[in-house]
């Protein structure tokens, strides 16, 4: 099943006067279950689709089709609810929130959605064994490190059971070792859970673990291939 649609998608952004494009009508897709990198240098536009999937910006042209829904035609309400129930982001910056601990983080997401708080709590203590942060609960973020507050964000990410998970850059801010640690374990949870994961990247780790990789350049597909 198509999970995520661009057609003859284009963003243009206002930068300094001038006019920045950074999607010049790409037309692209991803299946239920791909494990995918949109990888490219700096300013090619690769996170700038993501934001574009997963609702978190909007189109200057074109269309892009989330599990169906052409997002253009969505309130902010409803795009809003997408963004809750259907998608998960983990960030290079892991945006945790400081003053909760790594138990209140993970289920946050969880708290919007207006699950009890046994739930809750049965979900966060099995998503953090699956990432391997089990009697970590209490710590805050400031005291872990950049490898273990990534799984908190990855466990964040998953806690909600979304069909997409999106990951924008996610290794840049960690060492070789610990880049490798996040990647298998993000393997076993696409393999076990059949979430669809799609990175922006330009680390080779990430794109030797992808499945497929998908190469943008100014804006433009510069190939697609299956690995």
């Amino acid at each position: 099943m198509t999970v995520i649609q661009a057609v003859n998608a284009v963003k243009n952004y206002g930068l300094n006067g001038q006019q920045v494009h950074a999607l010049r009508g790409i037309n692209l897709e991803f299946q239920s279950g791909e494990f995918a990198a949109v990888a490219g240098p700096s300013g090619s536009g690769k996170s700038t689709f993501l934001h574009l999937a997963g609702c978190l910006d909007t189109l200057s042209g074109g269309s892009m089709i989330v599990e169906g829904q052409d997002v253009a035609g969505l309130s902010q309400k409803q795009l809003a609810l997408l963004r809750r129930y259907r998608i998960g982001f983990i960030f290079q910056a892991y945006n945790l929130i400081p003053v909760l601990s790594v138990e209140e983080n993970i289920g946050f997401p969880l708290t919007l959605l207006g699950v009890d708080k046994q739930e809750i709590r049965d979900r966060v203590r099995q998503v953090l064994t699956e990432v391997g942060l089990t009697g970590m609960e209490r710590r805050r973020p400031k005291e872990m490190s950049g490898g273990q507050q990534q799984r908190v964000a990855i466990a964040r990410a998953l806690v909600k059971k979304p069909a997409i998970i999106l990951a924008d850059e996610p290794t840049a801010n960690l060492d070789s070792t610990i880049s490798r640690e996040i990647l298998e374990l993000m393997v076993r949870l696409n393999k076990s859970e059949g979430t669809t994961f799609i990175f922006s990247t330009h680390d080779p780790m990430v794109m030797d673990y992808a499945r497929r990789i998908v190469r943008i350049r100014d804006g433009q597909i510069e190939s697609n291939e299956v690995t």
